[in-house]
């Protein structure tokens, strides 16, 4: 049998690949424990390659894999905005969790701070990606103009911190609740956080209204509600 003949990789192809396999290094060591000759090794390449590719060196291909990473996260929130409000978050949440699942170091590594290879640029980078999901949200709430408003963006952004926080915990808690019960529990703080902002603000409660009309009764806003019912209704002595 004849081996397959080899194919030089061209320049872009190649700087793909060294960029897969930081990534994929970076995704299960905090950065400063991988090193170029981790990478040129895992890559199958020499040393001086990955210099000739990333002159700055490490610090370098950090915020190119960085970048590369920001790029899929900011698309995990850009789903449809087609059907009810709670599954389009339910399927961005998928799509975060997973990316959190498989990098789960190095996206703690990410959010917690404190590495050595850690600059403006990089801090940037992670604020880029806070903003953009909070877009692509605002986006779905469908808001007219001139909004959304400041309480608007407020409880939003709100949200993307809690989302953050809570897959934090969640990779320091094994993975414990499985992903989908975490993404259940999150669209449920999503809706709580509207309906609570919705009370004293005229452009979110007429968000929420616009939001919640595209609800069924069987899907998470319905169930929510029904579960959440008798619990306030104890507490009918404050009405």
């Amino acid at each position: 049998m004849t081996a397959p003949a080899y194919r030089r990789l061209s320049v872009e192809e190649r700087r793909a690949q060294l960029l897969d396999v930081a990534l994929s290094l970076f995704a299960h060591r905090a950065p400063e424990e991988v090193s170029l000759d981790d990478v040129a090794e895992a890559a199958g390449v020499s040393r001086p390659l990955v210099y000739r590719y990333f002159p700055g060196g490490k610090q370098q291909l950090y915020e190119a894999a960085l970048r590369s990473a920001s790029d899929r996260l900011d698309q995990c929130f850009a789903v449809p905005r087609t059907g009810p409000l709670t599954q389009r978050l339910a399927r961005a949440l998928d799509h975060y969790l997973a990316f959190v699942d498989e990098h789960d170091t190095g996206f703690t590594a990410l959010l917690q701070g404190g590495s050595v290879v850690e600059t403006s640029r990089t801090t940037a980078t992670v604020d880029g990606i806070r903003r953009a999901a909070a877009r692509e949200i605002l986006l779905h709430l469908s808001v007219p103009a001139p909004g959304p408003g400041p309480r608007l963006r407020m409880m939003v952004r709100t949200w993307i911190t809690a989302v953050e926080a809570a897959s934090l915990i969640w990779i320091d808690e094994g993975k414990q609740p499985d992903a989908g019960t975490l993404r259940d529990w999150l669209v449920d703080q999503f809706i709580a956080l509207l309906t609570a902002t919705a009370a004293t603000d005229p452009e979110t409660a007429a968000a929420a209204r616009a939001a919640l009309a595209l609800e069924t009764a069987d899907g998470p806003a319905g169930v929510l509600a029904r579960r959440v019912i008798p619990v306030v209704s104890e507490a009918a002595h404050l009405l």
